[in-house]
């Protein structure tokens, strides 16, 4: 079987979760290669995404490891069968791996929540406000590359506004939607912008003031997407050398209280509205 040069992130997380499995059941890799019949090679390369694992392969496997939560399984069956060549493929080997990961991972969300501090969310970025984030990469990126960045992050936001969207949480600080990244022009359409999804049936937009006592989430930033089952979430976080997955059960947990505290303390929808409507009157 010819091996991937390079899986996708949803097919290592299809091996990792096959690792966790096994790990938990207290197998070797060898151990479990001899219960499916094949080489501890072959284990080690579905665990590793280089390599695919029919949906018969994965059941034998689950029930090898005792795990009997069958709608966790049936999840991860689903994953087996998908063979999702979705928009994002037009920019392989344009933009790095990480972007095409990103709009995978959109494509399966079943929801997403977002806490945003510096930037507004990417996925509620206009194109002006989306160029001048890219513009100000260092090293410089070549205008074909900021041009590139663009248009991804512009077609990835087919999940929110799509024919078929997603629920959308996101809770900005205020510190965002002030911060101009770009002109004057560029920072008053960002904000209609978050205005116009604002009222939208499934996005519900939340703002964090300044002047809020005791507010100490700043680190917060993320990106929390809902996967088939909570088993699947993952978390996306900003790092110096491009995103992040989080995907641990521990480490989900801990960011689905981060959110819940976020959320509890910022200014209802409506109230949101009202704030960011005073903010772009000010512009």
């Amino acid at each position: 079987m010819v091996l991937r040069r390079e899986p996708t992130a949803r097919q290592l997380r299809l091996g990792v979760e096959l690792r966790r499995l096994r790990e938990a059941a207290g197998l070797t890799g060898q151990e479990a290669a001899a219960l499916l019949g094949t080489g501890r090679v072959q284990i080690s390369h579905i665990e590793s995404g280089l390599t695919g694992v029919s949906e018969e392969r994965l059941r034998r496997l689950a029930s090898h490891y005792a795990c009997t939560d069958a709608e966790f399984i049936d999840a991860l069956t689903s994953m087996t069968a998908d063979r999702t060549r979705g928009w994002w493929e037009e920019y392989r080997g344009a933009l790095p791996t990480p972007f095409l990961d990103l709009s995978e991972l959109d494509h399966h969300a079943r929801f997403q929540h977002n806490v945003a501090i510096v930037f507004v969310p990417g996925l509620f970025q206009t194109a002006d406000y989306a160029r001048a984030v890219f513009s100000n990469r260092i090293p410089e990126l070549t205008a074909k590359d900021i041009d590139l960045r663009v248009r991804h992050r512009l077609a990835r936001r087919t999940v929110i506004d799509g024919p078929t969207p997603i629920p959308f949480k996101v809770v900005i600080h205020e510190a965002a939607l002030r911060i101009r990244v770009g002109d004057h022009a560029t920072s008053r359409a960002q904000l209609t912008r978050v205005l116009e999804l604002s009222e939208a049936e499934h996005i519900i937009v939340r703002v964090i003031p300044f002047d809020l006592d005791g507010f100490s989430w700043g680190g917060s930033a993320m990106t929390y997407v809902g996967g088939a089952v909570p088993k699947l979430d993952t978390v996306v976080r900003d790092a110096p050398h491009g995103a992040t997955f989080v995907d641990s059960e521990a480490q989900l947990a801990t960011y689905r209280t981060r959110f819940r505290k976020v959320e509890a303390v910022s200014l209802a929808p409506e109230r949101s509205r009202d704030f960011i409507h005073r903010l772009a009157k000010e512009l």
